[in-house]
C-alpha cells in the first residue's frame, strides 16, 4: 500500500564549513528558488516535491518528463500554494489539532486501515507521520481559501437549472439509480416460433417460483443464461436512462425486493429484481426548521477568537438570552441575520456536511454547541422537523449542485490565474 503525500518545508538552512588541516569540507547551502509576496520557496522544497512526483510516476509506469519541465511545473505549483497559504494566513484561517486529527482518521478509514496502520504505511514509504500531518494541514487551509474566495463568485440561476433538467444530459444525470439483479433466458432473433414460445413458458414458470418464495440468487446461478449468473444475476447500479425503456418503466413500478414479470427483448426473456434505489420518484426526506448564528474568522479575528466568541454566545443562549436577538447582533450570515438567524425549512443534503450532520443530530427545541464548517463557527437551533416528498425539489437541488460544481472548477482556474498575476513573484533559479 502506498499513500502519496507531498511535503514542503519552508526555512533557510545555514551552511557550515568544517576545517581539517588545510582542507575544508563544504555542506551546500539551501537556496531560495522563488520569492512570493512575503514568503519564499526554497530549492529544497522544489527538489523534495520533484522526488515525490518521480516516485508517483514510476509507480504508474509513466515516462518521466524532461528535468527542466518537471522543475518548472513543480515550482509553479509551490508558488500557487504559497500564495493561497498566505491568503489563508491573512484571513485568519487556522486548522486546529482536533480537526486535523479527525481528517487523518478519515484518510485512514478511506484506505481501509486503522490510524496505526496508516502511520506505519507512511513510514514504510519514507514519509514521517508529522510530515503527512503538516501537508494535510496545508491542503485543508488551501481548500478553505478556495471555498471562501471561489464559491462566493458562483451563481446558478433558476433558468439554468430548468434548462439543465430539460436537456438530455440533465435528464440522464438526475434520473433514478437502481441496483438490480437479472435472470436471463437467451433467445436468438432467428429462433423458431416454437423455441420462443417454450422460453416464454419457462420464464413464466421461473417468475411463479419466485413469487412463491424461491430464492432469486439460487435460481439465477442455476437457471440464468446471463453473464452475471454466477454472481446471482447481480448487475450493480444502473441509471434509469441506461435501461431499455420497457425495462426502466417496469423497474420504476417496483418496490425494493420486488421482481418484474418476464420482459421480452431481442436477446431473450428477462426477470429483474430491484435490490436498492437512489433518487427517482417518492423521495421522502426530513426537513428541519432551523436558525443559526455564524461567526467568521477574518483579518482581525483569528480562528481561535472566532471559536471563543461562538462559545460565549452559546453560553448566553443557554443562560436564557434570545437566540434571535443574538443572531441579529452577531451573526455574519447576511441572508439570515436580519431574520433572527432563520434558514426556514432546509434538508441536511442542502447544507455543507458539518452543518447537515449537526442539524440532523440535534433534537427539536435544542441548541447545538459551537461547531466549525468551511464558512466559520456556527451555533444552530432546531425549531421543528417534518418528513416531506421532495422528489421535484431534490431534482432541482441535484441539478443546481451539478451546475455549481461544474462552475466551481471553471472559476477556480480563472481565480488561480488572477491571484498568480496579482502576486509579486521573483524566480531565483
Amino acid at each position: 500500500m502506498h499513500f502519496k503525500l507531498y511535503t514542503a518545508v519552508v526555512g533557510l538552512c545555514a551552511g557550515l564549513f568544517f576545517s581539517s588541516g588545510l582542507t575544508a569540507q563544504v555542506v551546500p547551502l539551501d537556496r531560495v528558488a522563488a520569492i512570493v509576496d512575503n514568503d519564499v520557496v526554497m530549492l529544497s522544497q522544489v527538489e523534495e516535491r520533484m522526488g515525490a512526483v518521480r516516485q508517483q510516476l514510476s509507480e504508474r509506469d509513466s515516462q518521466l518528463p524532461p528535468e527542466d519541465a518537471l522543475k518548472r511545473q513543480v515550482l509553479d505549483r509551490l508558488i500557487l500554494e504559497s500564495i493561497q497559504l498566505q491568503m489563508g494566513e491573512r484571513a485568519g484561517i487556522r486548522i486546529d489539532d482536533a480537526a486535523l486529527n479527525q481528517t487523518m482518521q478519515q484518510l485512514a478509514q478511506r484506505n481501509g486501515v486503522s490510524l496505526e496502520e496508516f502511520r506505519a504505511a507512511l513510514e514504510r514509504d519514507g514519509i514521517s507521520y508529522n510530515q503527512a500531518r503538516d501537508q494535510i494541514r496545508r491542503e485543508m487551509i488551501i481548500n478553505r481559501v478556495r471555498q471562501r474566495r471561489v464559491a462566493e463568485r458562483i451563481q446558478v440561476s433558476d433558468q439554468e437549472v430548468r434548462n439543465f433538467l430539460s436537456s438530455e444530459v440533465g435528464q440522464y444525470q438526475t434520473s433514478a439509480d437502481y441496483r438490480l439483479a437479472m435472470i436471463v433466458l437467451p433467445v436468438s432473433e432467428s429462433a423458431a416460433e416454437s423455441e420462443v414460445r417454450e422460453k416464454a413458458e419457462l420464464a413464466m414458470e421461473l417468475y411463479n417460483e419466485l413469487r412463491d418464495g424461491a430464492d432469486f440468487t439460487t435460481l439465477a446461478v442455476s437457471r440464468s443464461g446471463g453473464d452475471t449468473a454466477l454472481e446471482g444475476g447481480e448487475l450493480g447500479w444502473r441509471k434509469a436512462a441506461q435501461l431499455p425503456r420497457p425495462f426502466a418503466q417496469a423497474v420504476g413500478e417496483l418496490e425494493i425486493g420486488e421482481i418484474t414479470q418476464p420482459l421480452r427483448s431481442p436477446t431473450g426473456f428477462h426477470i429483474l429484481k430491484l435490490l436498492e434505489q437512489r433518487g427517482g420518484e417518492g423521495q421522502v426526506v426530513d426537513e428541519y426548521n432551523v436558525r443559526h448564528i455564524l461567526i467568521k474568522p477574518s483579518e482581525i479575528r483569528t480562528e481561535g477568537e472566532a471559536a471563543q466568541l461562538a462559545q460565549r454566545l452559546y453560553e448566553r443562549v443557554q443562560a436564557g438570552e434570545s437566540f434571535a436577538n443574538l443572531a441579529r447582533s452577531f451573526s455574519e450570515d447576511p441572508g439570515s441575520a436580519l431574520n433572527g438567524g432563520s434558514l426556514n425549512w432546509v434538508t441536511a443534503d442542502a447544507m455543507v456536511p458539518e452543518f447537515g450532520e449537526v442539524m440532523a443530530s440535534t433534537p427539536v427545541n435544542q441548541v447545538s454547541p459551537p461547531f466549525e464548517s468551511q464558512f466559520g463557527w456556527h451555533i444552530l437551533e432546531v425549531l421543528d422537523k417534518r418528513s416531506v416528498d421532495m422528489t421535484e425539489d431534490m431534482r432541482k437541488q441535484q441539478a443546481s449542485n451539478m451546475l455549481r460544481n461544474r462552475k466551481f472548477e471553471e472559476e477556480l482556474q480563472t481565480w488561480l490565474l488572477e491571484i498568480r498575476d496579482e502576486a509579486y513573484v521573483e524566480i531565483k533559479i
